[in-house]
């Protein structure tokens, strides 16, 4: 199959028909790697496109994608959801991939990861994360926020990525309320590696010891960045995650 951007077409579903999620593909051995990007983020990223080249020169299978209103995939941003994207990812990788998958989740992609770890089961192999927000909505709020989404309006934020607000929606708020995943042991057991920046200005560098608490593997990792900030995106960041990838246990 070619490295080239290609589309999926999901089946119909009670959220709305058919849509072409955007992916990536490299075929080589397994564990297959596939990466969940974070909150508005798409597969074009330095740590999606990183893993993809680090793949392809040592014959590893890779699959990216862009979740439904991100990057070249269909849809709207504002009706986006942990359980819409969680369901497109699953269906993605039974379509495209066969045997075990190590998951790669960057921010909010690491809480994500979380639900699709969950719901692939047996085929999980192991599991990376990346300044991991599990919960964000619980604890990336104020009560006003808080109360404002609950209401279903629409909260903006200043974006320190690009000019343009971040906005939260209503929608996504809702459906992360019921995701929450730190008051509880989750129920995960393959060996999973955590990276965080110290100097993480967006995910506090304790949820990451939080998450390691709750997973239940007794395999887990948490590597902490001292200079490191959220992205974890300079050249000994993305050496260090292709490091963790190499060494990730997956017997």
């Amino acid at each position: 199959m070619s490295d080239a951007p290609q589309f999926f077409d999901m089946p119909p579903s009670s959220e709305g028909g058919a849509k072409r999620i955007a992916y990536r593909m490299h075929q080589g051995g397994g564990p297959t790697l596939v990466f969940l990007p974070g909150y508005m983020s798409d597969m074009a990223g330095g740590k999606a496109t990183a893993l993809f080249e680090w793949a392809r020169a040592n014959g590893r299978a890779c699959l990216l994608l862009d979740y439904s209103g991100c990057g070249q995939s269909d849809g709207d941003f504002a009706d986006g959801s942990l359980s819409r994207w969680r369901n497109e990812v699953c269906a993605l990788i039974e379509a495209k991939v066969s045997g075990p998958v190590v998951v790669i989740g960057s921010s909010m992609g690491g809480w994500l990861m979380l639900l699709v770890g969950e719901a692939l089961g047996d085929q999980l192999a192991g599991m990376i994360g990346i300044a991991a927000a599990p919960d964000f909505t619980l604890w990336g709020y104020d009560e006003t926020q808080r109360a404002q989404l609950a209401r279903g309006e629409t909260v903006f934020e200043d974006n320190p990525y690009g000019p343009e607000p971040t906005p939260t929606y209503a929608r996504f708020f809702k459906d992360a309320e019921a995701q929450l995943k730190l008051d509880r042991a989750i129920d995960i057991t393959c060996p999973v590696h955590l990276l965080h920046g110290q100097q993480d200005e967006d995910v506090p560098w304790d949820i990451s010891l939080k998450l390691a608490k709750a997973l239940r593997s007794e395999s887990v990792q948490v590597t902490l960045v001292k200079d490191g900030d959220h992205r974890l995106s300079r050249e000994e960041d993305i050496a260090l995650l292709m490091r963790a990838v190499a060494n990730l246990p997956t017997d």
